[in-house]
């Protein structure tokens, strides 16, 4: 007799052509991501090959039950980690019927930024450093935490090694690996400053792909840790108190930057993104003024202010851009809830379209 495991390590190329493909979207919270699979004939290489697919709209927040039907645009594809063989990821964004992207459908104007003329020219990069916190089921508490208690204070926990300070290693290789079996431009991961806190970087990666391959990262992690019994959390200040909240720093640059002279652009980009700082901040996360205070590495959620390897600097300058003359910076106002179409289309329209 098959055990439940042999059944869901089936490998369907054995015999059929058929594959699985994952249709996968954003929910109407803005953060819940939704999944839901189909069969087809065969292999698939391309979104332009999928056909377009609909849910019910009124059970995920994005529409009226009398006028419940939202359709799924395929827009990008990523190997399946899970099911493995020729099945797929398929990142979609959203619709009514009439073909009009539903309010939560960020990636719609993300995507017409993206495909400005003026922007394309400019092939920007991001490298979104995503952080997040791993919390024991049912309690809500990180893991490794005592139940009800705290660990020692920060310090030790930062890139730490031992069953002392790090906690929940086996779900961030396992996503590590996942991610890059997928093909999801990951670079990195690392333990953070409060235990139980992680990070992982997805770039660098250009225009539009980078926030694919974010939103691809997180529902593989929300899959992992639904495996392993525990709960990724987005929230920006998990834990009050002096505890590092989580963000998602987002390091960018254009090619413009990246040229000889670069350092200028960098300095005038900067001056435009303070003279939009409120706007940004009301576009990178909800809860971020519980993070964004001054303090555990944050600039005050009010101040604007840049500087050159400044980790409490609304935006971080790294020594060997100033020292080139040229390169990329560091955002470091958004949350880790924040949605990268948002956030990355922000940034290319304030510093290469928007004219104060």
């Amino acid at each position: 007799m098959s055990l439940l495991t042999d059944l869901i390590n089936l490998d369907l190329s054995d015999n059929t052509k058929k594959i699985i493909a994952e249709y996968i979207w954003v929910g109407g919270s803005g953060m819940d991501m939704r999944s839901k699979a189909r069969t087809l004939s065969g292999p698939v290489t391309d979104p332009s090959e999928l056909p377009k697919w609909n849910y019910d709209g009124s059970s995920t927040g994005q529409a009226p039950g009398e006028d419940s039907e939202v359709i799924l645009y395929p827009q990008a594809i990523f190997k399946d980690p899970f099911r493995r063989g020729n099945n797929i990821l398929v990142m979609c964004d959203t619709y009514t019927p009439a073909g009009e992207p539903i309010p939560t459908n960020k990636r719609h104007a993300a995507a017409q930024i993206f495909s400005n003329p003026a922007v394309v020219d400019e092939v920007p990069w991001y490298g979104i450093e995503q952080e997040y916190t791993l919390l024991q089921k049912d309690v809500n508490w990180p893991v490794g935490w005592p139940i009800g208690g705290f660990p020692g204070p920060q310090g030790p926990y930062y890139c730490s090694v031992g069953a002392d300070k790090s906690f929940g290693r086996d779900i961030v290789d396992a996503h590590y690996k996942a991610c890059l079996y997928a093909g999801i431009n990951i670079s990195g991961i690392n333990g953070e400053v409060m235990p139980g806190q992680w990070e992982f970087q997805v770039g660098p990666s250009v225009g539009i792909s980078a926030a694919d391959e974010v939103w691809i990262a997180r529902y593989i992690l929300e899959r992992i840790t639904e495996i392993a019994g525990v709960v990724v959390s987005f929230d920006p200040k998990p834990i009050p108190g002096d505890w590092n909240g989580a963000g998602a720093h987002t390091n960018y640059s254009t090619q413009s930057m990246r040229e000889e002279g670069g350092y200028e652009i960098i300095k005038k980009a900067i001056d435009k993104l303070g003279l939009r700082h409120k706007e940004h901040i009301s576009a990178y996360g909800e809860g971020n003024e519980r993070r964004l205070t001054g303090h555990h590495e944050t600039a005050d959620i009010n101040t604007f202010k840049w500087g050159v390897a400044n980790r409490g600097a609304s935006i971080r300058v790294g020594r060997d851009t100033e020292k080139e003359g040229k390169g990329y910076f560091e955002d470091r106002r958004p949350a880790s809830n924040m949605d990268p179409y948002v956030v990355s289309s922000m940034i290319a329209e304030t510093t290469i379209l928007w004219n104060p």
